[in-house]
């Protein structure tokens, strides 16, 4: 497998794979810490390559790509993956596939470059509103905590011992990668590389303490105005007053979009795939 091409942005290499053909390319975007988006999300975006083009766009500190040098903000993030995409020779129009994290960095672009976005499927992307609504009841001060105690646990699995085997499939393993059969063996050696080598990256704490900001940033540019579909999983979160998929149908009905629920889980595009690439197939058929 071709793992994409390596495009100097802002002083680091982000790596962009693309496979398929057409004139409007979905673009993959990835959750937070996500191994190797290239090999994360080929389940589903390998059953919608043959009527689409397809990018999957490596943020700096994921995957192949190279270390950050500018600050985790959801503009910089939002425009690196841009200029990527633009050297990588792939342009607009895009429908941008956001996972998880990556939903404040869609609808930060879709606002920001409307003539760019035809159309956003929600890989039960993160909401705003619920970031948000988390921040009243986990403030930064209590993730700033837990991020120091899980620097210190990441730290001891990426040695690889008797604890990284301990808890494989909480981590190496949390979305089935490991033990699924999306990926040959081939890749599986090399997501288990990668995984064990990004594990301790700064780039995903960044985020993670930039979460409430970007999300503010974000909703501060109001809901997309393109269509939108969006799976919404059953993920357990941090707030009493809300849920994840409380918030998630909220914002699909105020963006007037298409949802569909699930309860596979927030990576469940690794268990039901085909369905979830044909839910897209046929949003983006509807649309002509």
């Amino acid at each position: 497998m071709n793992y994409g091409k390596k495009v100097t942005v802002n002083d680091t290499q982000i790596n962009v794979y693309t496979e398929g053909k057409g004139d409007i390319t979905i673009v993959f975007l990835s959750g937070g810490a996500v191994t190797a988006p290239v090999l994360e999300y080929k389940c589903l975006y390998s059953k919608m390559s043959h009527k689409y083009r397809i990018a999957v766009v490596e943020k700096a500190g994921y995957g192949f790509s190279g270390s950050a040098k500018t600050e985790r903000t959801v503009e910089n993030i939002a425009e690196e993956s841009r200029e990527a995409l633009r050297l990588a020779g792939v342009h607009p129009p895009y429908v941008l596939a956001p996972h998880s994290y990556s939903g404040f960095e869609a609808v930060w672009w879709a606002n920001n470059y409307p003539d760019e976005v035809k159309a956003i499927l929600s890989i039960d992307m993160g909401i705003p509103d619920y970031a948000i609504a988390q921040e009243k009841e986990f403030p930064k001060e209590k993730r700033m905590k837990t991020l120091e105690k899980q620097k210190k646990l990441f730290s001891a699995i990426a040695k690889q011992g008797f604890l990284a085997k301990l808890v494989k499939n909480k981590t190496v393993n949390v979305s089935g990668m490991m033990s699924g059969n999306h990926l040959t063996d081939e890749e599986k050696a090399l997501y288990s590389k990668l995984f064990y080598k990004n594990l301790c990256n700064s780039e995903f704490s960044q985020e993670s303490i930039l979460m409430t900001e970007n999300a503010q940033k974000a909703m501060e540019k109001g809901k997309p105005s393109c269509p939108c579909c969006f799976f919404i999983s059953d993920m357990k979160g941090f707030t009493k007053n809300t849920t994840w998929r409380e918030e998630g149908i909220r914002y699909a009905k105020a963006c007037k979009g298409e949802y569909h629920l699930t309860d596979k889980g927030h990576m469940f595009y690794s268990v039901i795939p085909q369905e979830a690439a044909d839910t897209f197939l046929n949003f983006l058929e509807k649309l002509g």
